[in-house]
């Protein structure tokens, strides 16, 4: 079954353009700018959404000239956006392109920043508007907004306005959030800090809100009287592809699980804010993070599993042991794969268990929300042919394909009373139309126009490592004994399905 457009629907609103500003992008030499970054501006610069006033200003240490960084980024464009390359829509942005050589923490690279930016005011009328993008190590976040301070380019005077985008992580536990949030908000109002989650640039993430809200069919239902349960699934068939020094420090947890699957949960979760307002949303959004009941030890035994893979066949390729990769320790204890029970202690959800897993070197590349509702009696059914009801899901895919699907029951046609299961689906790509996109698109536009409801805010970034520290302290204080516990192309370690089955639920079962 698909779902067909209405004719009203076939007439947006035209998205606005963005005002005069330039871009830094901080670390605009590494993979970020390049597979994610540039693309989303090529994007952006071919649908028009960028002002004729826009500038791209690349800093970092290597040495280039701004002939050799525009022929770069022409080479990544190129590779990402293949047949669909536009010339034109290249040219217009490159006319717009300059870089400036400096290292992070080197005071003469920021002098020449500041006075490559006055000069691109001048010539381009930027309005001295700034959005500095932090595509750095994490280390680096609080002394470039330090340097940036010391110059003058965060500072918002005679109407024009400055913002940073900070790149995940926001910290590695409590305290380390907490610190940086203070670093930053010594030199930045939190109306000028934008915390990006790439997550939150997908389009079913983004209609959560408006599906939810906007649909009088489903809002009624979204609550602990009809839901059974949430999964939440975020599953790679990658391994850590070579990133081993970056893994080794971070973990399956802390690098999906604060961010990612919390803002996700939130989404879900939230209760209808008062306005689509940036604050009212996030308003909203946090009081789901701070319900989120923390853990004690025992259940952070009882309520978490991780893993780590061995060697093995996923995503058509064999991988080695986790243990085996460059640069991780040959008795590593760093998770691969985490599962997780949580509760919500408020009125909509009380009751209702939210389970997620994550996972590299896992049998299917696929990240979806599953709400399952609760079973209808049965006693309708009791001298039919029919022996159990299976329940109603709503699943919203984001990767690798974005669409809806809503499972319910219906006869099998025929003389006897047996039920099938029906999907009705929708598929962004096949009501829409696709086209190339990184998730980016969405994110830095908003940047560009001031708009931070997809952002999240200080005391977000807080509440959901309040969740996770417990869970961090006690997998140090007992490192596990069983690793690796889980072959590479499976779905993780038997103790994931212990989890649900200990509550009497299983994984849903995920298919090509």
């Amino acid at each position: 079954m698909s779902a067909r457009q209405s004719p009203a629907a076939t007439s947006p609103r035209p998205a606005a353009r963005s005002g005069p500003a330039a871009l830094v992008v901080f670390g605009a030499a590494g993979d970020l700018t390049q597979r994610k970054l540039l693309p989303a501006l090529y994007n952006l610069a071919r649908q028009g959404l960028l002002s004729e006033s826009f500038a791209l200003v690349g800093y970092a240490r290597r040495e280039l000239s701004d002939d050799d960084f525009r022929a770069k980024l022409r080479t990544d464009v190129c590779a990402w956006a293949g047949e669909r390359f536009e010339a034109g829509v290249w040219d217009w942005l490159a006319a717009r392109i300059a870089y400036v050589r400096g290292g992070f923490e080197e005071p003469d690279g920021y002098q020449r920043l500041a006075a490559r930016l006055a000069q691109i005011e001048r010539g381009q009328g930027t309005g001295g508007n700034l959005l500095h993008y932090l595509a750095t190590a994490p280390e680096f976040f609080a002394p470039v907004v330090r340097h940036l301070a010391q110059v003058g380019l965060i500072a918002e005077e005679r109407g024009r306005w400055r913002r940073v985008i900070v790149e995940k992580p926001f910290g590695t536990d409590l305290a380390s959030a907490r610190a940086l949030n203070r670093e930053l908000g010594a030199l930045l109002a939190e109306r000028q800090i934008y915390r990006i989650d790439h997550y939150l640039g997908k389009e079913t993430v983004q209609n959560l809100l408006v599906f939810r809200f906007a649909n009088g069919i489903f809002e009624p239902i979204w609550n602990r009287r009809y839901v059974d349960h949430v999964q939440i699934t975020v599953a790679e068939t990658l391994g850590i592809e070579k990133r081993g020094g970056y893994y080794e420090g971070t973990g399956a947890l802390r690098d999906m699980v604060p961010n990612h699957i919390f803002q996700l949960i939130s989404l879900v979760a939230m209760e209808p804010p008062i306005s689509f307002h940036a604050d009212a949303v996030r308003d909203e959004q946090t009081k789901v993070l701070r319900a989120i009941q923390p853990m004690d030890a025992e259940e952070v035994l009882a309520r978490t599993v991780r893993g780590q893979y061995a060697a093995g066949e996923a995503g058509g390729r064999h991988l080695p042991d986790y243990r085996s990769e460059e640069r991780v320790a040959p008795d590593s204890a760093t998770e691969t794969f985490v599962a997780m029970r949580l509760a919500l202690d408020n009125w909509r959800w009380n009751d209702v268990p939210f389970y997620l897993r994550v996972g590299k070197a896992l049998a299917l590349r696929r990240t979806e929300i599953a709400i399952q509702f609760k079973k209808p009696p049965f006693v309708l059914f009791r001298h039919t042919p029919i022996d159990h009801l299976t329940p109603n899901q709503l699943v919203l895919s984001l990767q690798p394909d974005e669409r809806i699907s809503l499972r319910f029951g219906a006869k099998v046609p025929g003389p006897t009373l047996e039920l099938g299961n029906v999907e009705m689906d929708f598929s962004y790509a096949e009501q829409f139309g696709s086209a190339p996109a990184t998730g980016y698109e969405r994110l830095l536009h908003d940047a560009l126009l001031g708009e931070a409801t997809l952002f999240q805010r200080e005391d977000m970034v807080e509440a959901a490592w309040s969740v996770v520290d417990p869970v961090l302290d006690v997998w140090r204080a007992l490192p596990p004994r069983n690793f690796p516990n889980y072959a590479a192309g499976s779905w993780g370690p038997r103790e994931a399905d212990e989890l649900l089955a200990r509550d009497g639920r299983a994984w849903r079962q995920l298919r090509e």
